[in-house]
């Protein structure tokens, strides 16, 4: 090529490598096209995602994604990562452990751990990278309105793992700084949508599932995920360096609000109330962790710094755009 020659247009898109590519990555992706033109015909950026199933290989080319086959818990299978993105969108969670794994093992991620290993080349140079995180790390503040520089205090293994995450990430943008490392970790709370898979209320309602009475309940707080698809976006291309974001909307509601909102649109029967005595009798394990962490998340960074304008600004608007695309609710036995 001639001196002064600019480049092939393909040689000047920015590299990106999304890990994974779940709902929230395939949104991401989707915002990179127009209505339509042909996905590899957009002029976003160069794309890879990495999957460990060829299964999925022709969906993500639809999307305009070039497919990597690639395994988080096989290390080698990630070595020709190293070098081949600027940008990285890291949203796989950490793998759960197996059953009998010794705490002090079951709270680490290392499958982030693997992906860092990869991603620098040999030439020092390291890419900026956006992760995708949870709310859960602050652990529970009494319904307290909680801010980014909140101390944490996660308590359940699942929150313990991203905490991990969050800090071997924040090593590694320090350790490669100079071969321009950087990251921006989102911390965000429950995801819905009415075209996501159990990205809505209504199974619950549908099932009968107990919510606590109005003295015990708990704050929590919501993304639509369309708007977190959104956020990604603007903190890959503007994210500050070594900065965290909570990814939430404007709703400040207890978990038994939202859920008799839910049921009023889909004009179901309001779930019935018990104590928290009661839930730790009838509950699973697991919904009840969500169960004991009451928060409210400040979203004024997400605003202020990525300049994120939402679209389903509260859970109403959100849940009403769900109704719309679900259908009508219809209620069923608690048993089903």
């Amino acid at each position: 090529m001639a001196a002064g020659q600019a480049l092939p247009a393909r040689f000047r898109r920015q590299r990106v490598l999304i890990v994974g590519c779940g709902d929230v990555g395939q949104r991401v992706l989707r915002l990179w096209q127009r209505p339509g033109q042909d996905a590899h015909a957009a002029r976003g950026p160069l794309v890879r995602a990495l999957s460990s199933s060829p299964q999925r290989f022709d969906s993500l080319r639809a999307l305009g994604a070039t497919p990597l086959l690639g395994n988080l818990d096989e290390p080698r299978s990630l070595r020709r990562l190293a070098g081949l993105a600027q940008r990285v969108v890291h949203l796989a969670p950490p793998a759960q452990p197996a059953a009998g794994t010794p705490p002090a093992l079951a709270s680490r991620d290392l499958r982030t751990r693997h992906l860092l290993q990869a991603l620098v080349c040999r030439a020092g140079q390291a890419p900026q990278l956006v992760y995708g995180s949870t709310s859960g790390v602050y652990g529970n503040w009494d319904g307290a309105w909680v801010t980014e520089t909140h101390p944490l205090r996660a308590s359940t293994a699942r929150a313990l793992r991203r905490v991990d995450a969050e800090r071997q990430l924040r090593a590694w943008a320090r350790r490669f700084v100079a071969s321009g490392a950087a990251v921006h970790v989102l911390r965000i709370p429950g995801i819905y949508a009415g075209d996501r898979e159990g990205g809505t209320p209504l199974g619950r309602l549908q099932r009968g599932t107990p919510l606590l009475r109005r003295e015990d309940d708990v704050y929590t707080s919501h993304i639509h995920a369309d708007d977190l698809a959104r956020a990604v976006l603007r903190a890959l291309w503007r994210g500050m360096p070594q900065r965290i974001t909570n990814v939430a909307d404007d709703s400040a509601m207890p978990m038994g609000d939202y859920f008799d909102l839910a049921a009023d649109l889909w004009r179901l029967p309001h779930p019935a109330r018990i104590s928290l005595a009661e839930a730790e009798q009838q509950l699973s394990p697991t919904l009840l962790s969500f169960m004991r962490e009451s928060r409210r998340l400040s979203n004024t960074r997400m605003r202020q710094e990525l300049g994120l304008v939402l679209r389903y600004q509260t859970v109403h608007h959100g849940l009403q755009a769900a109704v719309y695309l679900v259908g009508p609710g219809t209620a069923t036995s608690p048993d089903a």
